[in-house]
């Protein structure tokens, strides 16, 4: 094995090399990529220094609002500059296709562009309390923010909290996925592009129990974001409430679609291959469970059957129908838990074991029926190719079904009743519902859960605000 492309952790507005270095695999052939700096703890308090200097100095605050646009703005086009190159760096460190990944900086650079246009516009209000007072609001940045960032979609994922951070004034401190850190870089690439000033953001690629736990619990946080799993989240919560530290929190969900009696089926299968096996279903929004109305339950089946056995699977940079799992860890996750179903009775039509004869970490498509719904399989976030189907008699029992999860990040209604789409989606439990197309909605829309998915919101206008806690300031006039 030859020489490895090395990539370095952005501290204090140069890039930082390290003693040691972590190996990233490509999926598709589990052999080792790239290697990038493995951050230490004095790295973190590096970055975290470094980002409280920026906050105190006010140079991200004292400036006035349209500068902040104007950052924002060259960091959108320092991207799409960067894309092709970035794409390709994180098809091969990820696994996914060539298409996603392109589509994943160009959604990046759309959230710049998106908070570009918000950041001079976080305006307080005045409020009256009489000729002998003048009374009025202002938002302020939170401070330092320390953005904890997953591996299934890293750089649109740290550019959804990292752009309305820089939009409100914010510092930032970012800790990267150990599997998936490479194509993070390239974000900061921009950012140091656009001109932004030092210590505005930090990256670090470090063991999360180690650096990142470090971050969680240190005393120049002002912010924590956090996408992850629950048990992750949860250590997290643990930690921040030492410091009642304000935190933005998406722990993934179970997400149920319902599929009435008179849904239009090709709606259905669109987004069924959109909703479960986009990104071989390492999504935490994915359509992990479709339930259908009893009578069309064989026609559902069969459609989904013919769709999985027509993806094309293979690597990443083929733009296949599905590509592989991040990690073998990953894929041993998923195909036990896929086992463990077929053990306790639930029927699998199709799939249900890693792809055979590759070193590559390829899980087949897979759907379940007859799982029982008190199951792992149906109550728990697998995060891989994996649908279970399951039959219902009634609305009341579908809804039962699809709110029957400790999760709550999303779901989805498909019929061509309106009326009765919108009853269905407003019974729903969850921060985002569908109506006939999964994953409907973009930047623009707001998006978070509630449950054991998390709390808070990101994306749209509403996500601005979560990055900013008001100030009243209440005036007695002399002589009034």
């Amino acid at each position: 094995m030859g020489s490895l492309e090395r990539f370095y952790n952005y501290i204090d507005g140069a890039w930082t090399g390290s003693e040691t270095y972590r190996m990233v695999d490509d999926p598709a052939t589990g052999q080792p990529y790239a290697e990038i700096a493995d951050a230490s703890i004095g790295d973190a308090d590096a970055a975290m220094a470094s980002a409280r200097r920026c906050v105190d100095s006010g140079a991200l605050t004292s400036v006035r609002p349209a500068q902040r646009v104007s950052w924002l703005l060259a960091i959108a086009r320092e991207i799409k500059a960067l894309t092709e190159e970035a794409a390709l760096v994180l098809s091969r460190e990820n696994g996914k296709s060539l298409d996603i990944a392109r589509g994943e900086f160009e959604e990046s650079a759309r959230y710049f562009e998106y908070y570009a246009g918000m950041a001079d516009k976080i305006e307080g209000t005045s409020i009256p309390l009489g000729n002998g007072y003048v009374d009025f609001t202002s938002y302020e940045p939170m401070g330092v923010s320390v953005q904890i960032v997953p591996w299934n979609f890293p750089p649109s994922i740290c550019a959804r909290s990292l752009a309305p951070a820089l939009a409100a004034g914010n510092a930032v401190v970012v800790k990267s996925p150990e599997v998936s850190p490479l194509a993070m870089t390239f974000l900061m690439t921009a950012c140091e592009r656009a001109g932004l000033p030092r210590g505005a953001v930090n990256l670090l690629c470090g063991a999360g129990a180690v650096v990142g736990a470090h971050l969680v619990e240190h005393a120049e946080t002002n912010q924590i974001v956090f996408t992850g799993s629950v048990a992750t989240g949860q250590r997290i919560l643990r930690a921040a409430a030492e410091r009642a530290t304000p935190c933005v929190m998406e722990m993934g969900g179970k997400s149920a679609a319902i599929v009435h009696a008179d849904a239009d089926l090709d709606q259905v299968i669109a987004s069924v291959e959109a909703g479960i096996f986009f990104n071989a279903g390492q999504v935490c929004s994915a359509m992990s469970r479709l339930l259908v109305h009893r009578s069309r339950m064989e026609e559902v089946c069969q459609r989904v059957t013919e769709l999985t056995e027509s993806l094309s699977i293979g690597a990443g940079i083929t733009n296949p129908g599905l590509t592989p799992l991040v990690s073998e860890a990953q894929l041993t996750q998923v195909e036990g838990m896929c086992r463990r179903a077929i053990v306790e009775g639930a029927t699998c039509i199709t799939g249900g074991e890693r792809v055979s004869g590759t070193s590559g970490y390829f899980m087949q498509p897979t759907v379940f029926t007859d799982v029982a719904v008190d199951s792992e399989i149906f109550q728990q976030e697998v995060f891989g190719p994996v649908l279970v189907i399951h039959a219902f008699d009634s609305e009341d029992e579908a809804v039962a079904l699809a709110n029957g999860t400790a999760f709550g990040l999303v779901a989805g209604v498909f019929d061509q009743h309106l009326d009765r789409a919108l009853r269905t989606a407003r019974r729903l439990r969850g921060g985002q519902v569908f109506i006939n197309e999964w994953f409907a909605g973009g930047v623009e829309t707001p998006f978070g859960g509630v449950g054991l998915s998390g709390y808070g919101r990101e994306k749209g206008q509403q996500g601005l605000y979560g990055y900013v806690q008001t100030k009243n300031i209440a005036i007695r006039i002399a002589g009034e």
